[in-house]
Order: C-alpha cells, then sequence, then structure tokens
C-alpha cells in the first residue's frame, strides 16, 4: 500500500511540476509577445480621425457572445436599422455578422429560439450570419447538424457583399471545445488569399469567435494562437473576434500589429482584468450590450464605430485611411499608449462613504478624467483612520464599461470596514488602459 501511495504521489507531483511548468513557459511567452507588440510600429502626431468626405461602400453590424440574451440582438438589429435606414451619407445596413456564443450549452433549442429573434427583426434582403462560439462546440457530436437545420447554411463561408469578401470562420471541433482543426486552417487561409487575388485595394473581412492571440484586449488568456499563424501574413485583413468578453470601449480593443484585429466586446455579461487577472466581475458586468459599426470604401478606408445599446450611444470611432498600408498603421499599441495620458482628478474632488441596503460599506469619490477617447481603468484605494493607522486598501477596477452621466465611483468596500461618525482619509490614485497613474489625490470624509 505504501509504494502504491509513494507511486501515486509521484505521478501528482510530475504532474504539478509539468503544469507548473507550462504556465512558466507560457507567461515566458506572453511576456517576450507584449515587448514585440509594444515595440512595433510609429508613434504619429495624432491619431487619425474620420474626414467629413469619408463615403462608405459596405456598411456591417458586428456583434458577439449573446448567450441567449436574444432581447439584445433584438435590440442590436432594429437599432442598426433605426441609425441607418436615412442617413444621409450612407443609407442602410448591408449585413448583420455574430461572431458565436448565442447559447450556453450549445442545445438545439437556443439556436432555435435566437433564430425565430432573426426571422422577426433581419429583413429579407439583409444578409444576417452567424458563426459557432465555443459554446456551441459543447455539443460536440451535433453541433453541425443543429447549424445546419437551423440556419440552413453552412458555419464556413464567404460572403462577397458589395464587393466586399466576408470569411465567417466556424471552424472545427477539435481538442477542446475553442481549438481548430489544421483542415479549417488551412481553409481559412485558402479563402484569405483568394480574396486578397480579387481585393483590389479594398479590405477582407473575417469573421471567427477567439481573439487572435496577443493582439486586443483579452486576447493572452482569451485567444487562440493557430489563428495567428493564418492572419499574420495578410495585411489588409481586419479581423473580428470575441469569446472574451471584454468591453469595446476599451482602446486596447483595436491593434494594429501585421493586421487589423477588433475585439467586439459582449452583448451578455463582460469580464475584465486587474494586474493581469482575468476572470473579474466587477459591479455592472451584466450590463452588457455592444456592438461594432464596420464601414469601408473601394480604396482600403475602413471606419469603425462602438455603439453601447444600452445607453443608444457611440462610445469609439477609429478610422483606418489604408488597411493595406502597414507602414502607416496607427492603432498599434505603441501609438496608442503615445497618445494615451495620466488621468486627472478635479481640484474640488470630493469623497463620501455610506452604508447600502445590504449593510455594505459603500466609498464615492470624484472620478478622474482620462485622456480625450481613453478610460480609467481602475483606481488604487487605500483608507487610514485618524492615527494614520490604514484599515483599508484594494485595486478597483472602474466601471467605465456602464456609459452613463455618473461622474462618480461608487465602490464597495465591506462591511465592518469603517465606523459610523468616525473621521478618515482616503488616497487615491487612478490608472488608464496603457498604465499612467495619476497624482494620488488625498480626500477626508466622515462615515455616515
Amino acid at each position: 500500500m505504501k509504494k502504491v501511495l509513494k507511486k501515486t504521489g509521484k505521478v501528482i507531483g510530475i504532474t504539478l511540476a509539468a503544469i507548473i511548468g507550462f504556465l512558466a513557459v507560457l507567461c515566458i511567452i506572453t511576456l517576450i509577445w507584449g515587448f514585440v507588440q509594444q515595440s512595433r510600429g510609429n508613434v504619429y502626431n495624432t491619431l487619425p480621425e474620420t474626414p467629413k468626405d469619408f463615403v462608405p461602400a459596405v456598411r456591417l453590424v458586428v456583434f458577439t457572445d449573446t448567450h441567449n440574451e436574444n432581447e439584445n440582438v433584438a435590440d442590436a438589429i432594429d437599432t442598426a436599422y433605426e441609425l441607418f435606414d436615412n442617413d444621409k451619407t450612407y443609407k442602410g445596413v448591408d449585413g448583420f455578422f455574430c461572431l458565436g456564443d448565442i447559447s450556453s450549452i450549445g442545445g438545439k433549442n437556443d439556436y432555435i429560439a435566437y433564430n425565430e429573434v432573426l426571422e422577426a427583426h433581419v429583413r429579407k434582403d439583409t444578409p444576417c450570419i452567424t458563426i459557432h462560439g465555443n459554446h456551441e462546440f459543447k455539443q460536440k457530436n451535433d453541433y453541425y447538424d443543429y447549424f445546419k437545420s437551423v440556419f440552413g447554411y453552412e458555419p464556413n463561408d464567404v460572403y462577397e457583399i458589395n464587393g466586399f469578401s466576408c470569411i465567417a470562420f466556424s471552424g472545427e471541433c477539435s481538442l477542446t471545445e475553442w481549438t481548430f482543426t489544421p483542415k479549417s486552417l488551412k481553409w481559412l487561409d485558402g479563402k484569405i488569399d483568394e480574396a486578397e487575388s480579387k481585393a483590389n485595394g479594398k479590405p477582407i473581412f473575417v469573421f471567427q469567435h477567439p481573439h487572435p492571440w496577443g493582439t486586443v484586449y483579452g486576447s493572452t488568456v482569451w485567444g487562440d494562437p493557430q489563428i495567428n499563424v493564418v492572419l499574420n501574413g495578410h495585411t489588409s485583413v481586419v479581423d473580428f473576434s470575441g469569446h472574451s468578453h471584454f468591453p469595446l470601449n476599451d482602446p486596447r480593443s483595436i491593434n494594429q500589429a501585421s493586421y487589423t484585429a477588433v475585439g467586439c466586446g459582449a452583448m451578455a455579461r463582460f469580464e475584465l482584468d486587474i494586474n493581469g487577472i482575468v476572470g473579474q466581475h466587477p459591479d455592472g458586468y451584466e450590463d452588457a450590450a455592444q456592438m461594432c459599426v464596420v464601414e469601408a470604401d473601394n480604396d482600403g478606408s475602413v471606419r469603425l464605430r462602438g455603439y453601447d445599446l444600452l445607453s443608444d450611444t457611440y462610445f469609439c470611432d477609429y478610422y483606418i485611411d489604408d488597411v493595406n498600408n502597414k507602414d502607416e498603421f496607427a492603432y498599434t499599441y505603441k501609438n496608442m499608449k503615445a497618445h494615451d495620458e495620466e488621468p486627472v482628478f478635479s481640484p474640488d474632488a470630493k469623497a463620501t462613504a455610506y452604508k447600502n441596503a445590504d449593510g455594505e460599506w459603500v466609498l464615492s469619490f470624484d472620478e478622474a478624467k482620462p485622456s480625450e477617447g481613453y478610460i480609467v481603468h481602475e483606481y488604487k484605494v487605500v483608507i487610514k483612520d485618524e492615527n494614520g493607522k490604514k484599515v483599508f486598501s484594494k485595486n478597483f477596477i472602474n466601471d467605465y464599461y456602464i456609459i452613463d452621466e455618473d461622474n462618480t465611483a461608487d465602490l464597495r468596500i465591506g462591511a465592518d470596514t469603517l465606523e459610523s461618525g468616525k473621521k478618515y482619509t482616503v488616497t487615491v490614485r487612478a490608472e488608464s488602459a496603457y498604465h499612467y497613474y495619476s497624482k494620488p489625490i488625498e480626500l477626508s470624509f466622515t462615515a455616515q
């Protein structure tokens, strides 16, 4: 028995060592890739702005990760038509693309419920293409049959819309529910080659579920490195992905290394990271309903706008003058960081603390202002009592993913942190997306 236990313990030890070794190698690769990404490209005096004479030749609407939130799908479709039915520059919507995870379990009933919404809201003359996400792959033996029987088209196909090649890439279920087979990757590479041969300067649009690894915000954990191998040699590609649920209004959700990658947020639940640790679900994370409006002309210019369906507001606007000119890519990590700045607190910023209905203390203070077009990603908070003793310290994710007019940060800090009637001092530093820190401010308050 002792020998068996000893042998079992040895196997477990070897397994743990292998796992730790793999994670260490992954961390090293991630760091190296991060340094490579951050050093690429040029720094320009200004970021691009959409010229007033830009007239698109195609308009597409992209959304992702709906997870049975079909009312948001209906809202996205109806809102797109309302926005563009009478657009003075370019009228109409030429196509909708959903990047997968329409379900949480991949069951056929979820396909049917989602498709019923499409049939009720999408006009017959508008293509609406959905691809597989990893949650559809949970039904490993049936995902393809469900897809074909409900939607009636192939999960991997190319659509010519107004002369633009739009490649819908679901891949095939492989070793895990979100990796792709060599056969499917070869198919994607061949279709991009075909599209390039007739593009004549136009961008090539690729739609798939997981991010290309190491590109947009969230991709180092929720990305697939296999896709990079295919896309890296195709400068004219504009790639749209989801899977991470990381917000589109984080400026890191667009990235131009060797092609243009766009992370399209989510229509059901956000996820974020703090200090590189993913899986963060701060207050309000369920208020997710973002879509991406894509416009392009025949000369290689592309405009990308993020739209929040809950507030009916555009929250970002990116313009690429020529997707074929890699040397002038403006949305590199290096250039985007160069235009970010440290957030700034107002000189008259104030703080308060009160107990909410659940009996938990809530610290509220006036938010710092980020650089225009950028965000405050998180706050570093330290609270001390009247004697200078630290009673609380934590980093909090800012609720920049919620588009509203509330200019205060409200942070839950626990039920026993403060005492009513006592005076405290809070020190706050704001951190931007590209890790610029504000000057620390000290605010005094009395716990209510």
